[in-house]
């Protein structure tokens, strides 16, 4: 099979199987459930950012305790958002029990996206002389690594644990 012929693996994947899966009822509605999760997780960015300038400002908190109000608040929002909108299809589990649940998944999804930070920023920038272009962007890159884990992290756990 040449690279060039798309007929050719277009047959190959099929006969793999993978176009069922691909196309399959499941993928979608989980491909659907992954772009809510990730665009109300973005805007929970900017709520975040709106509870701590509120809770520094306007409720007169420190930098810390408003941090964690702040989590807390945006934690909240995105919960009520996925539960909502994203796992529609959540079982009439107590309400508390399960943002406690949601709460606890996403902590645990932060120490994924720290320590995938810190093994890439640290590990990875220590592994080797990098260049300087590419030392000084290597923490935002490590960054962007551990976001994205911490996404993936935190959508499992709300897709099989939380929302179930």
């Amino acid at each position: 099979m040449r690279l060039g012929n798309m007929d050719a693996r277009r047959d190959a994947t099929e006969r793999a199987g993978w176009t069922r899966f691909a196309r399959s009822p499941a993928s979608e509605s989980t491909r659907r459930q992954f772009a809510l999760f990730s665009m109300i997780g973005f805007v929970a960015l900017f709520v975040d950012m709106g509870a701590l300038w509120t809770a520094l400002n306007l409720i007169g908190l420190d930098l810390y305790v408003g941090r964690v109000f702040s989590y807390l608040v945006a934690a909240t929002f995105t919960w009520i958002c996925n539960r909502t909108l994203t796992f529609v299809h959540a079982g009439p589990e107590g309400l508390l029990r399960q943002w406690s649940r949601f709460i606890f998944f996403n902590a645990i999804g932060g120490t994924v996206n720290l320590a995938v930070f810190v093994l890439v920023a640290v590990k990875l920038g220590s592994a080797a002389t990098w260049p300087s272009e590419i030392a000084a962007i290597l923490p935002y890159f490590a960054v962007a690594c551990g976001s994205a884990s911490g996404l993936a992290f935190n959508f499992l756990a709300s897709k099989f644990l939380v929302f179930r």
